[in-house]
């Protein structure tokens, strides 16, 4: 059986709005996922808009939100090394994948929700009968992604980072925008469990996840898709 490929795809982006702050992707939702298809015998490329090193939230790797993952992570030099050098987003294409998931973070609010590389991108995988997967804010980068003339999302069972969570971290009003509020006007089915609980929905080709805690949830259920 050959070996199926899945692309992972971050966010460039570092400012958290205009505070000053650092942002990028979570650790936890990149972590997680990676070595859940790690040890699924998948093979892993990674990808983001500018290539290189993509920004690491600051927050995420905080004491408090180290799991198993992240420290497997803090010591495998290996993954180290591979995300330190991502291709460039414009350069992939979906033929060469079987799937594509996108980890989370505040940055993908930022460059990845108008990304037209990333949102074309999408709409091939799913053309191609490929699923797309994300989780948290990375949600965001299915918003413009269009089938048929009509927002992806539209009538799909869809979840991600909710109001209450956003506003549990205190950035209701630097957030570009509320992910929660922008998956319902585009008319998803818009789904969540309580704040901080692992929580993933798949309808049809699109997997998605509400937050970190979400994460391995979410690329599981990727994986199952495509090996069954």
């Amino acid at each position: 059986m050959t070996q199926k490929k899945v692309l992972m795809v971050l966010t460039s982006h570092d400012e958290l709005g205009n505070t000053g702050k650092k942002t990028g992707f979570w650790v936890e939702e990149f972590a997680a996922p990676y070595y859940v298809f790690l040890d699924a015998g998948l093979e892993i490329t990674i990808a983001s808009p500018a290539g290189g090193q993509p920004p690491i939230d600051p927050t995420s790797e905080l004491a408090d939100f180290q799991t198993e993952a992240t420290k497997r992570f803090d010591e495998d030099t290996q993954a180290q090394l591979v995300l330190a050098h991502t291709n460039v987003l414009s350069e992939i294409h979906a033929d060469d994948y079987d799937a594509v998931f996108y980890p989370g973070g505040h940055g993908p609010l930022w460059d990845l929700t108008d990304n037209p590389v990333s949102i074309s991108l999408i709409e091939s995988f799913i053309e191609q009968n490929k699923p797309v997967a994300a989780v948290c804010h990375a949600t965001a980068a299915l918003l413009n992604a269009k089938q048929d003339d009509q927002y992806l999302v539209k009538g799909k069972a869809v979840t991600g980072f909710t109001n209450s969570e956003e506003d549990a971290v205190q950035l209701t009003d630097i957030v570009p925008f509320l992910l929660e509020d922008e998956l319902i006007k585009r008319q998803a089915d818009y789904q969540k469990a309580a704040d901080w609980h692992a929580f993933s929905v798949q309808d049809g080709l699109l997997i998605t996840g509400q937050n970190p805690a979400s994460s391995s949830l979410t690329a599981q259920k990727l994986v199952t898709q495509i090996t069954a």
